[in-house]
């Protein structure tokens, strides 16, 4: 079987190199026949790429949509698989982070997507109030949907590049999730910025298993340039995102 993901009633397909238009739709059906929880079936033309992480999908078989409806966490999420990034990998991750936050916390969610991280923050925690910032509109309007169909009071959606978003938000944060994609920047100089004392920050990076001594240098230089004095207290893998690359999360705390 051709390499493959499944995003809710979605699976997407990477089909070997030269192979025929009807072998792909024999295999579809295939997929379809064996997995009746699926619907559509894609082929991968293309990794996610750029920095809203969108790519490119063909329709082979099924129902002819190109927009999941994924089931997590007792949430469910609807977005379009080209224009909205979605890792249902990461379901676990999001748990974890969701069952640590604490009563009556305000919590920042950069980076956020279709609204993933709020919502599931919002259902399995008391927090007070979730902001959920996301650059691409499309994923916006998602998260707006989600919003409604999860029925969750506190999520709050913000539109617009972290950079000039995040310093005009009103708030000080409890807690800050920095669920960022593949990027050089860092942008925890944004995040030290809405941080007060006490402040947990979940920052993710991509990293080989011999760079950790640089990903906590890097953590470290960025607090002090802030005026931050941080504690690192964990580092973990949370998944990997090719050969001997993985995504990690490093949990800091804000001291002053």
């Amino acid at each position: 079987m051709a390499p493959y993901d499944i995003v809710g009633n979605v699976a997407i397909i990477k089909f070997p190199r030269g192979i025929k238009s009807k072998a792909k739709k024999a295999i579809a059906k295939r997929f379809l026949a064996s997995y009746k929880h699926i619907t559509t079936i894609l082929e991968k033309s293309e990794k996610f790429k750029g920095r809203l992480r969108t790519q490119k999908t063909k329709y082979i078989a099924g129902v002819k949509t190109k927009e999941a409806l994924h089931k997590e966490n007792g949430c469910e999420f609807r977005f379009n698989v080209d224009s909205c990034y979605f890792s249902p990998r990461l379901s676990n991750e999001r748990k974890e982070i969701a069952k640590v936050v604490k009563r009556g916390e305000r919590v920042l969610v950069m980076f956020g997507g279709v609204g993933v991280y709020a919502i599931v923050i919002s259902k399995l925690s008391k927090a007070e109030k979730i902001i959920s910032v996301e650059i691409s509109k499309a994923c916006n309007k998602y998260a707006e949907v989600n919003v409604k169909r999860n029925k969750v009071k506190n999520v709050g959606i913000v539109q617009g590049d972290v950079r000039r978003v995040v310093p005009a938000l009103n708030d000080k944060f409890d807690r800050i999730i920095m669920a960022r994609p593949n990027l050089e920047e860092s942008f925890l100089s944004v995040a030290f910025g809405k941080a007060k004392k006490g402040t947990i920050i979940h920052y993710y990076g991509f990293y080989s298993e011999d760079e950790m001594g640089f990903m906590r240098d890097m953590i470290s230089d960025e607090a002090e340039l802030t005026g931050k004095k941080i504690k690192i207290l964990k580092i973990k893998k949370a998944g990997d995102i090719g050969v001997r690359a993985f995504r990690y999360r490093a949990d800091v705390k804000v001291l002053s």
